[in-house]
């Protein structure tokens, strides 16, 4: 499929290997890959320090900058996303049930998100050709978020992160289940590590599958 246009967001639990997944997809499919900035974020750390202060400016900066990346992706049309605006509402939500985001919060980020939903439907490409869901155990997950340690995502540093943890990966079957704007693809992380070559072929040999199915299907 290289030589084709294809955009291709990728999804799942905080730690799943979605940068890397990227890059790999990216490469091989010579495309450009959109990372979600963690750099320029000057409010992600304060959020894990105090989410109720945070959680509502963090969202409102993640659903600015996705917004930015799908509306960039749909125009370019040949790119590979690490995580999208279509499960941005999945952590919005969870923050709400957490009781760190307010009902009027919740109902203003809603809105918010429908006027830019609605935006995308002028774009040259209105939704996405695929969505890679990075599946995977709560084990898994956390192994992974200690392997890259980032500080302020240590459980052991801050105990109360792991029934966020939980609490979020709890949900993301569900959210998986309700998206409905392009095919889909699910890889498991648990058995399938791209840090290994054979992993790594494998999956591209899945990608090379779907998108070819997909566009037979068109």
């Amino acid at each position: 499929m290289e030589g084709e246009k294809n955009v291709i967001v990728l999804a799942g639990m905080i730690g799943a290997g979605k940068s890397s997944y990227t890059e790999m997809i990216a490469r091989n499919l010579n495309s450009t890959a959109f990372y979600e900035s963690i750099r320029d974020n000057r409010i992600l750390e304060k959020f894990y320090d105090d989410p109720k202060r945070w959680a509502f400016a963090l969202q409102i900066y993640f659903l600015n900058t996705r917004f930015r990346s799908i509306k960039d992706a749909l125009q370019d049309q040949n790119n590979v996303l690490d995580r999208s605006i279509y499960e941005d509402a999945l952590f919005t939500q969870i923050n709400f049930e957490e009781g760190n985001i307010s009902e009027p919060e919740m109902d203003t980020y809603l809105d918010l998100l429908d006027n830019m939903m609605e935006e995308l439907a002028f774009m040259p490409k209105k939704s996405p050709d695929l969505l890679i869901y990075l599946r995977g155990s709560l084990d898994t997950v956390l192994k992974r978020i200690e392997l890259r340690g980032r500080p302020y995502e240590q459980t052991d540093l801050n105990p109360g992160l792991i029934d966020y943890y939980k609490h979020l990966h709890s949900r993301y079957d569900d959210w998986f289940h309700s998206y409905d704007k392009s095919p889909t693809l699910v890889i498991d992380i648990d058995t399938v590590d791209i840090a290994r070559p054979e992993d790594q072929e494998k999956v591209m040999a899945l990608i090379h599958a779907k998108l070819a199915e997909i566009r037979s299907a068109k």
